[in-house]
């Protein structure tokens, strides 16, 4: 399978934005007055220490939480407005892999192709398990499958969920050197596809068309 090319008509850029957020935890501003664009073609790379709000920016992305103050718009619209466009192009992958443990590779990754209402037959699902090194675990339960071997499934999911926003926490994490490089290649697909990109990881990233921000 190869990563999906998501058309994006003239007379509109979709765009990713955050327009002066503000996010507060607790009785703790961790940051004030953010502003972040992120358009088709690009990966933003967000970097601090542990605490700084990295985690915390990514679920403000995502609509998951709303910022103390300003907004998060996709192609100009809030997400707050406009929550169903905007999800239905979203893949967010956070710290928990989010995995069934009761079920196989291959029925999680149906499962939730399902759950995004999207068309995946058997032949697809076993070659994108198969891409990323899974071939002879398909049917194995999640629970017997190593952090890594989580994380490849996941990749999976990446490659078949075909959403134009990847909001990806520390994806890299648990992963080895081979992993890391196919990884990395499936983003690099997806930006030459038109897809957009914002993750968190405290590894140097080698990709083209990539920014950073420093919280």
């Amino acid at each position: 399978m190869t990563a999906t090319n998501f058309s994006t008509p003239q007379s509109t850029v979709p765009m990713l934005e955050a327009r002066s957020i503000t996010c507060v935890r607790g009785e703790r501003e961790l940051f004030s007055k953010l502003d972040l664009q992120v358009s088709p073609g690009e990966c933003l790379h967000i970097r601090g220490e542990n605490g700084v709000g990295k985690t915390s920016l990514l679920r403000l992305l995502t609509g998951l939480t709303a910022p103390e103050t300003g907004g998060v718009f996709w192609n100009g619209k809030s997400i707050k407005n406009d929550a169903l466009d905007y999800h239905g192009k979203l893949l967010f992958l956070g710290h928990r892999d989010a995995l069934k443990e009761d079920l196989s590779a291959l029925e999680n990754l149906r499962l939730y192709a399902a759950i995004d209402g999207v068309e995946l037959s058997e032949k697809e699902a076993f070659a994108s398990l198969w891409q990323f090194g899974l071939k002879g675990r398909e049917d194995l339960s999640v629970s017997c499958l190593s952090a890594g071997q989580k994380k490849r499934v996941l990749m999976a999911r990446m490659l078949t969920r075909r959403a134009q926003v990847w909001i990806l926490d520390e994806p890299f994490n648990a992963l080895d050197t081979q992993a890391v490089h196919e990884l990395q290649d499936l983003i690099v697909q997806h930006l030459e596809g038109n897809g957009l990109v914002v993750l968190t990881s405290h590894q140097p990233l080698a990709m083209p068309d990539l920014r950073v921000l420093d919280l």
